[in-house]
């Protein structure tokens, strides 16, 4: 069976524990090679990111920077337009040929993942792996593709293929968000025990909290 590498994107603006610990418990759960945070540039279905990706960037590889088999992936803020995952898979699968691609996603994203640009070459490309969070189920069948309602399987099914599957995997449950860590750094409040140390010390010290 081909290796499984993980692929997780998103703003991280900034990043946290609520994306830090699913994503090791979805890495632990599948065996996965290693796991890939792909921040992106122009997020085409949300606002523009609220910190710059220069500070984005820098504070994402403090959060991963020790954690084993965690790797960032700049490619979609070395490309210019909108970020679409379709083009990052088509530029990882260049590169990895021969490994399995699983994209990770949370129960809120795959709640509109229909609506994502050509997510039909997203699923030729990679599985998906969608967390469940607290108070996420899963959207009503009746507003479902039915080609997404037939790739769902459940934990403990392994991926066959290259691509074309979809695992509910649950994850331990973080009820963290970034807008309410924006909010406290914008209230002159503490993040502590919201984000990685690095990560809140670097924020902290942006803005002025002591």
């Amino acid at each position: 069976m081909a290796e499984l590498i993980g692929i997780y994107g998103g703003t991280f603006d900034p990043v946290h524990l609520g994306h830090l610990r699913p994503a090791l418990d979805v890495m632990q759960a599948l065996e996965l090679q290693q796991l890939r945070f792909v921040p992106n540039r122009q997020p085409p279905h949300r606002p523009q990111p609220w910190l710059d990706e220069v500070l984005r960037l820098r504070l994402l590889q403090l959060a991963i920077d020790e954690v084993p088999g965690f790797t960032l992936d700049t490619r979609e803020l070395e490309r210019d337009g909108p970020s679409y995952m379709v083009d990052t898979l088509t530029s990882l699968k260049q590169e990895f040929p021969d490994k399995t691609l699983c994209l990770i996603m949370g129960m809120d994203a795959f709640a509109g993942f229909s609506g994502w640009h050509d997510w039909q070459g997203i699923l030729a490309l990679s599985h998906l792996v969608v967390t469940t969070r607290p108070g996420a189920e899963l959207p009503p069948r009746g507003l479902m593709p039915p080609e997404l309602l037939r790739c769902i399987c459940t934990e403990g099914d392994r991926f066959h293929g290259a691509g074309g599957q979809i695992l509910i995997q649950s994850v331990t449950q973080l009820d963290i968000s970034a807008t309410h860590i924006r909010r406290c750094l914008e209230q002159g409040k503490s993040i502590r025990f919201l984000v990685p140390e690095t990560v809140r010390g670097e924020l902290e010290q942006q803005y002025a909290i002591k």
